[in-house]
């Protein structure tokens, strides 16, 4: 990644990931696609590239990156999606021109039009964004359980109990802060106790 700038946090879910280019959403919150350059990044990490991108783009990515992000959390908690966020989603939805080829691996990649626009990217993520929120893919949405994070996730885990949206930050960031306190609970009751 492009030095000065915090790494991505790339998962296996393309709309879900996108909504975690922006972390840390209830503590210091961490913007990883700061700057146009950056979404291209982004967007050429999923093999989604893109000739360019403007600001006037940057900002109608992040409109949809947060607009999933509600649609997603409300749908996690199993409540009324905010109407708002689901006409963004379908705005961006068909405002783009990319199309499905299957690769000779018999893989599925997206085509994006021949002028590569940012806004063919954001068709399909908006159209991933509508198949895991429909509930057409195995799996279900959930929230980290980070008190500082609480990104909404797609839980494909066979049990469906996923507990962290990403088990290198998150989660290993909660254990972390268990064991230290639990060591400085012992230390203190070894202390009391010797006394």
């Amino acid at each position: 990644m492009r030095a000065g700038f915090p790494d991505f946090r790339l998962g296996s879910v393309l709309a879900t990931s996108f909504t975690g280019t922006l972390t840390e959403r209830r503590g210091n919150v961490v913007e990883r696609i700061p700057t146009p350059q950056r979404l291209i990044d982004w967007l050429a990490a999923y093999g989604l590239a893109v000739d360019s991108c403007t600001t006037a783009q940057l900002e109608l990515a992040r409109e949809l990156r947060e607009s999933i992000h509600a649609a997603a959390t409300a749908a996690a908690m199993q409540e009324p999606l905010p109407a708002s966020a689901v006409q963004v989603i379908n705005d961006r939805s068909v405002q783009g021109r990319a199309a499905a080829v299957l690769t000779p691996e018999g893989d599925r990649q997206w085509r994006l039009s021949s002028a590569s626009r940012v806004e063919d990217a954001l068709s399909v993520i908006a159209a991933d964004a509508i198949s895991i929120i429909a509930g057409e893919r195995d799996g279900k949405l959930a929230l980290c359980a980070s008190p500082t994070c609480q990104a909404a996730f797609f839980d494909t885990s066979q049990s469906g109990t996923r507990k962290w949206c990403d088990m290198n930050t998150c989660g290993n960031r909660q254990k972390k802060a268990r064991f230290n306190a639990n060591q400085r609970r012992n230390g203190t009751a070894a202390r009391t106790g010797a006394g």
